[in-house]
């Protein structure tokens, strides 16, 4: 067992719980913080009798104090790292409350920092997004593509990564930015009607329903199957790295090349239906993996035609 205890923020959602996974598996202690407003306990079934885990309900828009304290760590080790995850995480939504997307994810960040500076935690990885990059014509899109973010989100996001910065200079705080693409996998919620296009055509091919395609379908998105975030981002955490990293795989598929993909991967003939293109929706993504890959050598991505096909049984288990 690591004498090291790691907190978990948003460790009950899609993305944290499967970083959990990784973590108990790999003999750490460790908390999860976590509001439930869009994460689950089911995500986190497989721990809650071990020893080694405890979850605590809170909220990062609050002081982490409040909830995080002696009592709810129960005896347990020091926090060593954090991994911020606990976001809101619509885009069309951060436009309809913006407001309420800054307080959680810009405030919740401080919160996390204020939380790790007073309480002698090692380092901080946050997870940003690309969203902080707007529209670009630049491709690949590297870390120092300009940002220019279309949304409240992606502007939270970039006003976090900022923050991160000014800890990690004034104050000596080990901080790592990591900024995901589009992350998808088992546990993504397609009930949600701003989650990940994957899980909402997963959904729909898994009961022969029309999948719906915002604008041409000829945007690209950079797809990373979550248990590959989940792996950078522990290694990331025992690295001595610093700064912010491009997150993942440095190609990019088409919405419709994608609709194709999981249409034959259900053997049914499912109609695809063209919708009005959506607010603030970029039009290609694609990550330049040449700093990871630099500091992250014999880093090996899944495949997206393995991945769906692994998140597609997930989803036919859920039925």
């Amino acid at each position: 067992m690591k004498e090291r205890a790691v907190l978990v923020t948003g460790g009950a959602g899609f993305i944290g719980s499967n970083l959990v996974d990784l973590l108990m598996e790999s003999g750490y202690v460790v908390y999860v913080l976590d509001d439930l407003s869009s994460g689950t306990l089911d995500n986190l079934e497989r721990w809650t009798d071990d020893p080694h885990f405890r979850f605590i309900r809170g909220d990062v828009s609050r002081p982490l104090g409040e909830s995080v304290t002696p009592a709810a760590l129960s005896g347990g080790p020091h926090i060593g790292w954090i991994f911020h995850l606990a976001a809101r995480v619509d885009v069309t939504s951060s436009f309809e409350h913006p407001l309420e997307d800054a307080r959680v994810n810009y405030t919740g960040t401080m919160n996390v920092l204020d939380h790790a500076l007073k309480n002698g935690v090692e380092k901080v990885i946050f997870s940003s997004s690309a969203a902080v990059y707007g529209d670009t014509d630049e491709m690949p899109i590297s870390e120092e593509t300009p940002q220019n973010p279309l949304s409240p989100y992606g502007l939270h996001k970039l006003a976090s990564e900022k923050l991160m910065d000014i800890y990690r200079r004034q104050w000596g705080l080990d901080t790592l930015v990591f900024r995901f693409f589009n992350v998808y996998g088992p546990r993504q919620d397609p009930s949600n009607p701003y989650s990940g296009v994957i899980s909402r055509f997963m959904e729909k091919a898994s009961s022969s329903q029309p999948l719906m395609i915002y604008g041409d379908g000829l945007q690209t998105r950079d797809f990373i199957f979550v248990e590959d975030v989940a792996q950078a981002l522990l290694r990331g955490a025992m690295s001595r790295h610093s700064g912010t990293i491009n997150l993942g795989t440095g190609s990019e598929t088409s919405i419709i090349r994608l609709a194709d993909l999981i249409i034959e991967m259900s053997g049914r003939e499912i109609p695809k239906v063209h919708m009005q293109e959506r607010k603030g929706e970029i039009r290609r993504s694609m990550a330049d993996m040449s700093r990871f890959a630099g500091l992250f050598r014999e880093t090996e991505m899944t495949p997206l035609r393995e991945g769906l096909k692994r998140t597609f049984e997930w989803y036919k288990r859920r039925q």
